[in-house]
């Protein structure tokens, strides 16, 4: 894996949580059901779903970097993915400004074993996305077992989906969506069984926030992201602990497209986080995380 080429003193913020919505060919990562009931959720009515190309153009004239990824659920939704390999390769072209991260359904067994490997060693990959309501497994399902220990095995951070999803939201059955797969305590296990694995949990938990804070707190490689809410609707107890005993492990990222830094950053400029804590969240705490190294 070739070392990442990223400016991170010339960064202003690291977005470590990004969606490619849509391949080269124009194929969605969603089928139209499910992605419509996120733009619903969100409020994000027809808002476009950027290109790669689009998206490092965006953050390079922010002068931010961003992490990107799409998700594999072939098995839950029967809709199939954008290639990890078409999003690391489209990344590699802008490897100034963009990282990226695969997602591979841990429904592929041994198959998907082999497919992370050579993603990270031949394509540079340098984590991996998991959203367990959408794939339709529990983090603790020992299925799963064999893919994180290939990924703890080469050093890369695992990305897990927390919390309530936008995904499905309204429709009947939540489009067959569980919710309860995505409670950040089905993640502890994966923690304690995987102890090198570094862990992030994405997005504030509602409604299991304090048990993303517990677990955050207990674990030493597990650390939060803050995508998928405006700051402005952050719980009280996610500002206190990003201020203090979480202030290393937090990290900053919006969900865009659905959400943009524009928004995600001036909402955070108004937050009640200490000047000394900013820096860390926005971009000290991933560039630590991910091994970006400052030039």
């Amino acid at each position: 894996m070739s070392d990442p080429v990223i400016n991170v003193d010339a960064l202003t913020a690291i977005d470590v949580h990004t969606h490619a919505e849509i391949s080269r060919t124009g194929h969605g990562a969603l089928g139209p059901e499910l992605f419509g009931a996120s733009e619903e959720y969100f409020k994000a009515h027809g808002h476009r779903q950027p290109t790669i190309d689009e998206m490092a153009a965006y953050y390079r004239q922010r002068h931010m970097a961003a992490v990107v990824f799409t998700v594999d659920a072939e098995y839950g939704t029967g809709h199939p993915r954008i290639a990890n390999e078409e999003v690391a390769e489209s990344c590699a072209a802008h490897a100034d400004v963009l990282v990226p991260f695969a997602s591979i359904d841990p429904h592929k067994g041994r198959a998907g074993v082999r497919e992370a490997r050579r993603l990270v060693e031949e394509y540079g990959v340098r984590g991996f996305k998991f959203h367990p309501s959408i794939q339709a497994f529990s983090p603790d399902d020992r299925m799963a077992y064999p893919l994180y220990e290939t990924i703890e095995e080469l050093g890369v951070p695992a990305l897990f989906h927390t919390g309530q999803t936008g995904i499905g939201a309204g429709v009947p059955g939540g489009g067959g969506i569980r919710l309860k797969y995505s409670n950040p305590m089905l993640v502890d296990d994966v923690a304690v069984d995987f102890p090198d694995l570094r862990i992030i949990l994405a997005h504030p938990s509602f409604p299991w926030q304090d048990e993303a804070l517990a677990v955050a707190t207990h674990k030493p490689y597990v650390y939060i992201d803050l995508s998928g809410w405006s700051p402005r609707y952050f719980p009280p107890q996610l500002v206190r602990y990003a201020n203090t005993l979480l202030k290393d492990k937090v990290l900053f990222g919006s969900d865009y497209p659905v959400i943009t830094p524009d928004r995600w950053l001036a909402d955070f400029e108004k937050l009640d986080i200490r000047p000394e804590v900013r820096p860390r969240i926005l971009k000290d705490n991933a560039a630590r995380l991910l091994g970006l190294h400052k030039d």
